[in-house]
């Protein structure tokens, strides 16, 4: 017959038991690597948060990579780095990308206009129709300012004209749209593919190349 001692250790030494068997477990079910649940490989900052952002959340523009994407026509083929996992909503002369969520969109003109960087940014501000529309700024032939979308709250727009003649035309467009707490992230995105836009070099083709 035990005596209390006795049966008090036992418990103890069974529970230990369990202990170890629940340990060994949980173990075999993460494979011995507590990193496996996660899809994103190693070395790679994804672009873009699993849902839609929510209202406090902004785009950080050291939290971007890019990669190269082609669009244009046969005749005339044009690139540049976009954001890493945003997909082209349209591609031809206007490309326009977009992240997972939609929150956030890159637009490209490549055919080019008549008028100049300042003319273009004077046009674009009277065409916007918009409730709330506040300029930020107009400076070199970029126009960046804010509204409220009725169904996405409040939005930001930066559009930027690109001239190679000494701002007498315009050669290309790029545009970035997303909210005013994501202003870094997008003007990241502006200067990023302002500076590695790719066009073809012709005779008389003033774009950026």
């Amino acid at each position: 017959m035990l005596t209390p001692r006795h049966q008090a250790l036992l418990m103890t030494l069974a529970g230990m038991t369990v202990g170890v068997a629940v340990f060994g477990t949980v173990v075999a079910v993460n494979g011995g690597n507590p990193f496996t649940a996660h899809d994103t490989p190693v070395g790679f900052v994804s672009p873009t948060p699993s849902g839609t952002p929510s209202r406090g959340d902004g785009l950080q523009a050291d939290g971007l990579q890019y990669v190269v994407q082609n669009f244009g026509t046969d005749g005339d083929p044009v690139s540049a780095e976009v954001p890493a996992g945003w997909k082209s909503a349209q591609d031809g002369t206007r490309p326009k990308f977009l992240d997972s969520t939609g929150v956030w969109q890159l637009r490209f003109d490549t055919r080019g206009s008549k008028q100049s960087p300042d003319q273009q940014v004077a046009s674009r501000e009277r065409s916007i129709d918009q409730p709330g529309l506040t300029v930020i700024s107009r400076d070199n032939g970029t126009l960046i300012y804010t509204y409220t979308d009725k169904s996405r709250g409040p939005r930001m727009g930066l559009s930027r004209w690109i001239s190679l003649d000494n701002g007498k035309t315009s050669a290309v467009e790029i545009t970035v749209g997303g909210r005013p707490q994501d202003e870094a992230g997008l003007r990241a995105i502006l200067q990023h593919a302002t500076e590695t836009i790719k066009l073809p070099v012709a005779d008389g083709d003033n774009r950026p190349n």
